[in-house]
């Protein structure tokens, strides 16, 4: 377990970018936190960091519920289970055959039993606390001599 104190959103986006460099097909990327913790501006720099393209326009999956971006890793599948019931709904999104390629998850506690499906080295906990107004502290959990 990792402890990263995060200043800025720029802490923040960097901590992201230097995660995308290392994913690789089959990891979940896991991100916890409260409302307004910084899960989806870290979903969103994680993902232009993987697409390389710092314009590119994340919309949060709130209501589509999982956004597909195509990047040099393969495919990247931003999940936001807030919404959702339980494992049921997730897995009729195609969750077993979207593990094979990169997974971030926002909310992931709602992936219940389904947690048991993502092989425990590819996965990465990332638990981001608000610390002030834009300061962050992220926990790292998984990708042992990865991350």
């Amino acid at each position: 377990m990792l402890q990263i104190n995060l200043p800025d959103l720029p802490a923040t986006e960097t901590l992201a970018a230097h995660l995308a460099a290392r994913a690789r097909p089959g990891d979940a990327i896991l991100l916890h936190g409260q409302l307004g913790a910084g899960k989806t501006a870290f979903a969103r720099a994680f993902l232009r960091a993987a697409t390389g393209d710092a314009a590119l326009d994340v919309p949060s999956p709130s209501y589509t519920l999982v956004q597909t971006y195509e990047t040099s890793l393969g495919p990247i599948h931003h999940f936001d289970l807030w919404r959702l019931e339980g494992p049921g709904a997730v897995m009729e999104l195609g969750w077993d055959e979207l593990l094979q390629d990169i997974v971030l998850v926002e909310w992931p506690e709602r992936l219940g039993d389904l947690r048991g499906h993502l092989s425990p080295e590819a996965a990465l906990d990332i638990t981001l606390s608000a610390t002030g107004e834009t300061s962050r502290t992220a926990i790292l959990s998984g990708w042992e001599n990865r991350a």
